[in-house]
């Protein structure tokens, strides 16, 4: 894979890469249209393939926040065609590297030392790079070590990512009138993850908080040989997630991951009311013995009493099935708003009680089947209906507290992971390391 020199950091060259992909995007349209004229039995599919070759091929460029969109999209397996749930998931842990010796450039800036004055060993190379910085292997004191080194200027370019992204957004997802309050959310979210002294107190605390957990592993984490922009932990024996889906054919050991996955996000949301709000396979390794092992804890999501207490109450079968009792509950979560018209109450009323009777479904179980495509594809028809419904898009889509952003993004990730594993789950396992 050709390795990247140097990042396009200041406002004018990140738009100038965006203006760039747009019009090759706007190429393949016109291409597209060209051979349906000739054509007119012709699917979007090669249109579809191609544009998220562009986008892609331009964001990974870019990395830091506009890759990390990507990377949030390939997540949405139900909201994108198949070719861009594809290529966007290459940023999930595989994009272009720095070459070596801006590596060496980046750390002597970060740290104000070469790698190899600081460890024993130290790979150039890197052994996976992903949206916001790669890592390197390394070692010291005989012990095996991983180095995660922020890419330069991601931290700095944040602010410009979101504002070229945000009226994207706004067209594609129907957010007219969107509270500033979203962008604002996100864009917090993204400047934490760049914080990796911020990471590194954050993955102690969870890993403190978690090792109980049967099944789970963590990496400890060094201090002393981290920095703002770097960060030193152990070098953990596993392979992604998504490839131990793909390669593994034992039932048994599926399950055993899929278990240790939804108990320790369930504990997390449940018990400590903050989550690692990032589950894409790039996060989590896992080991011949069928351990889960969590590697990045840059994107954590702390959820208010406020939130929490609705937002479980809503989808329970008492609220559910109590009219009043649920109009309240989605006021409360600001889904409806004292400005609404009857006609958008009742629309944005049944809307969401459809909604939440589908994607609530695991939790009113004591085991949940997986495996079953019944489930992801009652999620999928609900996906294209809405997405289609012409009644919506002339509606203010606009709805919800700003922390349903990563709180529904961590359930959407979360059940695709398990999607994948293919895993029966006992859905209430995790509350015996309840305190």
């Amino acid at each position: 894979m050709k390795k990247i020199d140097r990042i396009p950091t200041n406002k004018m060259e990140r738009v100038a890469k965006l203006v760039t992909t747009g019009v090759k995007v706007g190429g393949n349209y016109l291409k597209y249209y060209g051979e349906k004229a000739v054509n007119p039995n012709l699917t979007k599919d090669k249109l579809h393939e191609d544009n998220a070759a562009d986008i892609y091929d331009g964001l990974k460029e870019l990395k830091g926040s506009a890759l990390k969109v990507a990377q949030m999209l390939s997540m949405e397996k139900n909201l994108l065609p198949q070719s861009y749930v594809d290529k966007f998931s290459l940023s999930q842990f595989s994009v272009p590297p720095l070459s070596a010796p801006l590596v060496r450039k980046t750390f002597k800036n970060y740290f104000n030392a070469y790698p190899e004055q600081l460890f024993d060993e130290f790979s150039p190379n890197s052994i996976n790079a992903a949206s916001i910085g790669q890592v390197h292997k390394a070692k010291k004191d005989g012990k095996e070590l991983a180095v995660k080194i922020q890419y330069p200027g991601i931290r700095e370019s944040i602010s410009t990512d979101i504002a070229l992204v945000k009226p994207i957004a706004v067209r594609m997802f129907n957010l007219q009138g969107t509270s500033d309050d979203y962008f604002k959310e996100v864009e917090d979210k993204l400047t934490e993850e760049t914080d990796y002294k911020l990471e590194l107190q954050q993955s102690e605390v969870t890993r403190k908080e978690c090792e109980h957990i049967e099944n789970l592993k963590f990496p400890s984490y060094y201090p002393e040989l981290s920095s703002d922009r770097i960060i030193t932990m152990d070098w953990m024996h596993g392979i992604h997630l998504s490839e131990f889906c793909n390669q593994e054919t034992a039932q048994e050991k599926r399950e055993k991951v899929g278990q240790t996955l939804w108990n320790f996000y369930m504990f997390q949301i449940h018990q400590l009311k903050k989550f690692h709000a990032d589950p894409h396979p790039g996060n989590f390794l896992v080991d011949k013995e069928g351990n889960l092992i969590a590697i990045d804890f840059g994107c954590m999501k702390q959820i208010p009493e406020s939130f929490y207490k609705p937002y479980f109450e809503v989808s329970s079968p008492e609220v559910l099935n109590n009219p009043d009792l649920f109009t309240k509950k989605l006021y409360e979560l600001e889904i409806l708003k004292p400005t609404d018209s009857p006609t958008e109450i009742k629309f944005f009323t049944q809307m969401f009680h459809e909604l939440l009777t589908v994607f609530t479904k695991p939790i009113h179980k004591e085991t949940f089947d997986f495996s079953d495509p019944t489930f992801s594809n009652e999620i999928a028809e609900l996906s294209d209906k809405f997405a289609n419904d012409k009644v919506l898009r002339k509606m203010n889509g606009n709805r919800g507290s700003k922390h349903f952003i990563y709180v529904n993004r961590t359930f959407f990730g979360l059940y695709n992971l398990m999607f994948d594993l293919k895993a029966t789950i006992r859905i209430n396992d995790f509350e015996k390391y309840m305190k």
